[in-house]
């Protein structure tokens, strides 16, 4: 289906954080946008304050007539959505076209120039930051991304001029697959989602090939020391960056009195006194990799500078909620041991002194029993450890797995919790809390007002 002729777009799931910006993209260009999610949201009801005309009842009867043409009108589909949903199901029968939403992006984002970024984890605050460096400086760009972004408050940019697209290229169900990068960074290749690829061998497979589809004359950025043996084609150039080391890295790293300074490292270039917008130290190297891009098309030294120190952050993304003499509170969105791993050990590199306590509430049946050891070990770094429920997902629960697994794996003497996520706000109360974090990819954020509220009330 050409996209032009497309009158109506229909999203079964629609809230997604990855289906808004698309959501929002077909909004943008004159289309007629409806669909489908389980539940209300902040991002669903400016979605529908946005024009999109979305609905909470699994209920074909609520499908608007403008999209019952199914020769106009396109089905964009969520993986998280189960094969047996009724409206898929109606959607089906009738033979309308349904594509993925990656496969979606993958059209859309074709014709441009797709700076991507992959990885199991830092994906969504280092394409965030490649999308604020370009869109902030001359060079501009559309950019699709995994997250809020704090500096403009939506998950797509727009750019009529610019050739540039930035793209969360995410690896889950292999929907990276679909893009044609130009250049592509790849922060991290930690195993995970083991019920789609099975093996850590497969979901290695799956990096490999995706470095494949990098376009000649763009290039590959790869993060030193990652499990990966890329497949490029020829007239693809191979660069390194970490923190310290590789072809792109930083230097003279100065942390202090809540600051990070940083020189910028490039194979002809070094940009001095670099501060960091958002002082966590995981940012370093999410900058590294993030300033490798702008500097590789053409963002100057002063505009990368100026962007670093400009930028705010992604919701829920070491998200700072509260900050004061007496309490610390902030959201991330970790949800798998090496993130959580890296959330810790930022917070303890800031706040050395202090009791630091995390709520967490796994993800995923299948992730927990394939982690639960390494969760524990990650977790056993804190002072104390809240565990929620496992939040499933698309998941059927699986016999034997649970949050239990996680806890009887903590350290001995460590403080825990386990309870229920409706009991969390009471726990909260009762609790001495000095630094606070919520970790997790399931619905934890809808409780963090009402924690803000609570601990600022001390």
């Amino acid at each position: 289906m050409n996209l032009a002729d497309i009158k109506s777009v229909y999203f079964v799931g629609a809230g997604g954080i990855g289906m808004s910006a698309l959501v929002r993209y077909f909004l943008s260009i004159g289309k007629f946008v409806a669909g489908y999610d389980r539940t209300p949201s902040e991002l669903t009801e400016q979605l529908i304050a946005e024009g999109a005309a979305i609905h909470y009842e699994e209920n074909i009867d609520l499908i608007p007539p403008m999209c019952l043409d199914k020769e106009a009108t396109l089905v964009v589909l969520t993986p998280a959505v189960p094969n047996e949903h009724a409206e898929l199901c109606y959607f089906k029968e009738n033979g309308y076209t349904i594509q993925k939403r990656a496969q979606v992006l993958g059209t859309i984002t074709h014709a441009s120039k797709g700076l991507c970024v992959a990885g199991t984890h830092g994906k969504t605050t280092t394409s965030t930051m490649t999308a604020h460096l370009l869109h902030q400086s001359h060079v501009g760009c559309t950019a699709f991304l995994g997250g809020i972004s704090k500096n403009y408050g939506t998950n797509l940019l727009l750019s009529k001029d610019s050739p540039y697209t930035v793209i969360e290229a995410d690896e889950f169900d292999r929907s990276f697959h679909w893009l044609s990068p130009y250049m592509s960074v790849i922060t991290s290749t930690d195993p995970d989602h083991l019920d789609i690829y099975g093996t850590e061998e497969a979901y290695l497979q799956s990096f490999e090939k995706y470095t494949t589809l990098i376009q000649p004359g763009g290039c590959l950025i790869m993060r030193k020391g990652i499990s990966l043996k890329p497949q490029v084609q020829v007239g693809v150039k191979v660069y390194t960056y970490s923190k310290e080391e590789g072809d792109f890295h930083a230097e003279n790293i100065r942390i202090g009195n809540g600051e990070i300074q940083i020189d910028f490292v490039a194979p002809y270039c070094t940009i001095k006194d670099i501060k960091l917008g958002v002082p966590v130290s995981i940012n370093i190297e999410n900058g590294v990799a993030a300033m490798a891009l702008a500097y590789l098309n053409g963002v100057t030294p002063e505009e990368i500078k100026r962007g670093m120190e400009s930028f705010r952050g992604v919701d829920r993304r070491f998200d700072f909620k509260l900050k004061n003499e007496k309490v610390v509170f902030l959201s991330d969105y970790a949800h798998h041991p090496s993130e959580i791993k890296q959330s810790v050990m930022s917070i303890r590199e800031l706040y050395a002194d202090r009791k630091i306590t995390a709520i967490f509430q796994p993800h995923l049946y299948s992730r927990t029993r394939d982690f639960y050891k390494e969760f524990a070990d990650s977790l056993s770094l804190l002072d104390e450890v809240i565990l929620l429920d496992i939040y499933p997902a698309r998941e059927l629960p699986i016999p034997g797995v649970d949050s239990e697994l996680i806890y009887n794996h903590l350290r001995p003497g460590i403080e825990k919790t386990l309870c229920k996520k409706e009991e969390i706000l009471d726990v909260v109360k009762n609790k001495h809390i000095e630094v606070l974090i919520t970790l997790g990819a399931g619905d934890i954020d809808n409780y963090v007002p009402a924690i803000e509220k609570i601990l600022a009330a001390r």
